[in-house]
């Protein structure tokens, strides 16, 4: 797995989680009340914009070397915290029902986990071209992707369900969450470059 496929993986999962939250967002913009829809519908475009922004970027740096990914990736945390940001102003200042929140919650954690997923089996897949041998090594960043996979789906599947979690709180299981699948996915880029 080069620098590449680890931006590229990395990349993916937050365009997801931002495609995911600005379609479950969109879909409640009727709820919003009217004297408030024209605030709403004004972040609501503004999140659209930093995730076109966001996808720009990726795109451009598509075919870049190693240091053009570092420096695109450290750019690009900048733009992702502003996301969140402005996706907490929104869930804090126009869904103020928790069941909203609970809602958008879990449409960001069931993006996440089908980036986990996606990753683990382009990996998975990616592995096959080396020596028996040296596959064991890649199989196993596989296996330890998957494991945190499970675990992190559990976590959020247990906050779901929990009740009564603050909006700050769910942020930060989804937060923790990504952490973890950006450490995986080191992992099996450690693991590539250790089989090659």
């Amino acid at each position: 797995m080069s620098t590449q496929a680890n931006f590229q993986s990395w990349a993916k999962e937050r365009l997801d989680e931002m495609e995911a939250t600005l379609t479950f967002l969109d879909s409640k913009a009727g709820e919003v009340q009217a004297e408030l829809r024209a605030k709403a519908d004004g972040l609501r475009t503004d999140l659209r914009a930093k995730q076109s922004a966001f996808r720009d970027i990726v795109k451009k740096h598509a075919e870049a070397n190693e240091a053009a990914f570092v420096a695109a990736k450290a750019r690009l945390e900048v733009d992702w915290k502003a996301f969140e940001a402005d996706v907490a102003k929104y869930v804090d200042g126009f869904s103020k029902r928790l069941e909203q929140q609970r809602a958008a919650f879990e449409v960001q954690a069931a993006a996440q986990l089908n980036a986990w997923r996606e990753a683990a089996d382009k990996i998975a897949s990616d592995g096959t071209q080396f020596a028996a041998e040296r596959r064991a090594q890649i199989e196993e960043a596989v296996k330890r992707m998957k494991a945190e996979a499970a675990e992190a789906e559990g976590k959020l599947q247990k906050l779901s369900q929990a009740g009564a979690q603050s909006w700050s709180a769910l942020m930060v299981a989804l937060a923790e969450t990504r952490t973890s699948f950006d450490r995986a996915n080191q992992a099996a880029q450690e693991a590539f470059k250790r089989a090659a």
